[in-house]
């Protein structure tokens, strides 16, 4: 939907290094440090925060509630306004955002984390499956995403070398990116199942991201150049793999109107596209041309953290237009297997 009367921006954005393991951090030790430095970033204090909100996944953790570890790193009291969804930080900024429209806070502070590495994250991922049909079968998240890609080369809408192309592309946008888990130049690899090879495929690892959103003359007095929030929303395809078109996300594409991607021209699109085969799928839902920069952070083939990938799209995002290198940029977030679940933002800075 598209922001009604009150003006609500992202103000401050920060990450964690995304590394292959982090056996010697918590969950609490890796989020902490982002947290105090998007804080810095802002001068504010926890206790200047008017609604807290994060997301993680128990799966990844193994255990129940396992949000509430990192809950006691941010600080419960004195009491708090908070909340937490089981899903990638992306929602969590979504919730947070729709409470700063009703005017219940002028400050937000949003943040998500996922460890990968201590797991199989392939098997993990297929709890997200229908329980009855699909499940039983133990189809992995990269052996869906290969019948996604078959369904591309098989329309003709892309192909093998036309997929290494986009993992060069994002690999070398990385090198840009100090907080990248893999970046530069490196052969595709054997198919880790056809006709996904390694390079098309993203790094398994561990990472954090935090944003602070405010409201009006509050993120003017937080932020040189606020990341206008302009329009967000999010959609869901049907669950069942086999009524859907997989080379097409209409879901995508009902959220960024919705979110009113399409009145004017972006500039900027950080996709959330694990698979080389989805940033095929995305582009052409959202209509991106060749004019408009794609994914310079790297994207998720650069970094993957679970739970936080989808965050750190938004944020990227935002912290272009704060630096200046964006005016309008489209951020697109993604849960669940074959781009299930798509959310769509579209943030603004002020004129020059």
């Amino acid at each position: 939907m598209s922001a009604p009367g009150r003006e609500v921006a992202i103000v401050a954005f920060a990450q964690s290094d995304h590394r292959r393991r982090t056996d010697d951090l918590s969950e609490v030790e890796m989020v902490m440090p982002v947290l105090h430095e998007v804080l810095r970033r802002t001068g504010l204090k926890t206790s200047d925060i008017g609604f807290t909100c994060s997301g993680s996944s128990d799966y990844l953790a193994g255990r129940a509630f396992s949000f509430t570890m990192a809950l006691d790193g941010v600080g419960a009291w004195p009491p708090i306004s908070e909340s937490h969804v089981e899903m990638d930080g992306a929602w969590a900024l979504y919730e947070a955002w729709v409470k700063l429209l009703t005017g219940e806070a002028d400050t937000a502070l949003v943040y998500s984390y996922g460890k990968s590495s201590p797991g199989s994250v392939r098997d993990v991922l297929t709890r997200q499956l229908d329980p009855y049909y699909l499940a039983p079968l133990w189809p992995d998240s990269v052996a869906l995403a290969a019948l996604q890609a078959q369904a591309l080369v098989d329309a003709g809408d892309t192909d093998e070398a036309a997929l290494a192309e986009i993992a060069a592309r994002r690999r070398a946008d990385a090198t840009a990116n100090p907080y990248a888990q893999v970046t530069g130049a490196r052969p595709q690899g054997d198919h880790v199942v056809a006709p996904l090879r390694t390079g098309d495929c993203p790094p398994i690892g561990d990472g954090a991201a935090a944003v602070i959103l405010a409201a009006g003359d509050r993120a003017r007095e937080l932020c040189a150049r606020p990341a206008w929030i302009r329009g967000m929303d999010h959609r869901i395809e049907a669950h069942s793999l086999g009524v859907r078109d997989l080379t097409d996300s209409p879901s995508t594409r009902l959220a960024a109107e919705r979110a009113g991607a399409f009145e004017r021209p972006v500039d900027t699109a950080e996709l959330h596209a694990p698979f080389t085969s989805q940033e095929v799928v995305l582009a052409k839902a959202l209509g991106l041309g060749a004019d408009v920069r794609i994914n310079p952070s790297g994207g998720a083939l650069a970094a993957n953290p679970v739970m936080a990938a989808g965050l750190l799209r938004l944020g990227e995002a935002a912290a272009r237009i704060h630096r200046g290198d964006s005016d309008r940029a489209l951020a697109h977030a993604t849960s669940g297997p074959c781009l299930q679940q798509n959310l769509v933002a579209v943030l603004e800075g002020d004129p020059r």
